[in-house]
């Protein structure tokens, strides 16, 4: 049976996914109506991104002391205010205020409900809940980004933002009637929370996030021109191209919290990278053939988003005494694999290389990062040798 308490972190997860991936349909649309240029509006996005990146580990740090409960709701109504501020935003200055004041809860909102997620999960299915919370997240990308496009482009893209910010007042009526009261963080605060960083455990599994799971960013950010200059599919179909990688995300991202619970997070996570490191080999060789193209898009989106739960309980078993700012930090590190990802798989097209070479670049990070995953491996793969860490650091504190 559905535990219906994940449901308000699924349909918060819903409403980020929605603002943040629609507005790469409209960049024309909000360009013309400001009066800016498409690269202006592009701006836009990377505002979004700095409000994640920045937003994430000030708000943990300064909310750890309260209820998660009500810690979630107050990140909600920060994202729903300024989603909805958007909507009637008159230039290009407030805009871009805005949007970043809107990237600000973010990756808090996601910090806390993976903590948030785990603890109501029974034994062993921590991984599963992590994923269901990260579901909505996929059905924003699977449904809700091309309807809300869609709605963008026939009528206005006002009404995206519109669209963004009801969605915030469902996830604050469910967190409200469904959420339970969890116990507050006591005897902590913002440099506290920070010591995980101390540790070599935290450092590599960021890497690991930042630069193997970058490479399927590599894909991702160029899968336009990809499909319909390498693949030649027609650029009307696209839509259903971003639904079929939709889909591969829904189906991965669930799959890989099963997997989790089942292999263990470090062995998945090695698993993941082995697959992706594949995967995006083929794009690279065979994106050619629309038939296998097709295929591989599907394979890849469900890769994208595979990693999401086995990463963050990796995360949370190297800070221990921090999970809400390290998995705070784990949002933004997703934020850099994306950003690193579009920059990277850039340069082989600035020096007139075919569309398909931005997979080349994603396969050599995703090798990095596979390298670091087999050494975390070996080095972190028995919970009893982390306790045993933990421990020891405790006596080394007490003496």
């Amino acid at each position: 049976m559905f535990d219906k308490r994940i449901l308000p972190l699924a349909i918060g997860g819903l409403a980020i996914g929605t603002t943040e991936f629609t507005i790469m349909g409209l960049l024309p649309d909000i360009a013309k109506t400001l009066q800016i240029t498409i690269p202006q509006a592009g701006h836009l996005i990377a505002a979004y991104a700095l409000g994640v990146v920045i937003g994430a580990p000030i708000l943990i740090g300064y909310s750890v002391k309260f209820p998660p409960k009500k810690v979630l709701l107050v990140l909600m109504v920060i994202f729903t205010i300024f989603n909805a501020l958007s909507a009637i935003a008159p230039d290009y200055n407030s805009m871009l205020i805005i949007r970043f004041m809107s990237g600000l809860p973010h990756g808090a909102f996601f910090g806390v409900g993976t903590v948030v997620a785990s603890r109501m999960a029974g034994k062993g299915k921590e991984a599963l809940y992590i994923s269901l919370m990260f579901t909505g997240l996929t059905v924003a990308n699977l449904a809700m980004v091309p309807l809300v496009t869609y709605i963008g482009h026939a009528f206005h893209w006002r009404w995206y933002f519109a669209i963004v910010g009801v969605i915030g007042l469902a996830t604050l009526l469910a967190l409200k009637l469904w959420l339970p009261a969890m116990e507050r963080k006591e005897d902590s605060h913002f440099l506290e929370e920070l010591k995980f960083l101390k540790g070599k455990q935290s450092w590599l599994v960021l890497m690991i996030t930042a630069i193997g799971f970058g490479g399927l960013f590599t894909w991702f950010s160029y899968i336009t021109p990809l499909m319909t200059v390498v693949s030649k599919i027609e650029s009307s179909y696209m839509a259903y191209v971003m639904i079929l990688a939709g889909s591969g995300m829904v189906v991965g991202n669930l799959a890989g919290g099963f997997l989790s619970d089942k292999l263990g997070p470090e062995k998945t996570c090695v698993l993941l990278l082995f697959l992706m490191m594949c995967s995006l080999s083929g794009v690279f060789f065979l994106s050619q053939y629309q038939s296998i193209s097709l295929v591989l898009t599907f394979v890849c989106g469900a890769l994208s988003m595979s990693v999401a739960a086995p990463i963050n309980i990796m995360m949370m078993k190297a800070a221990p005494k921090s999970e809400m700012m390290a998995a705070a930090f784990m949002q933004a590190a997703f934020n850099i694999a994306n950003a690193m990802g579009a920059f990277l798989g850039g340069i082989p097209l600035e020096h007139g290389l075919p569309y398909n070479y931005p997979s080349l670049v994603g396969v050599g990070m995703t090798v990095i990062g596979l390298v670091i995953s087999i050494f975390y491996f070996y080095l972190y793969r028995s919970s009893d040798l982390a306790e045993k860490d933990i421990v020891a650091e405790c006596v080394t504190c007490d003496q």
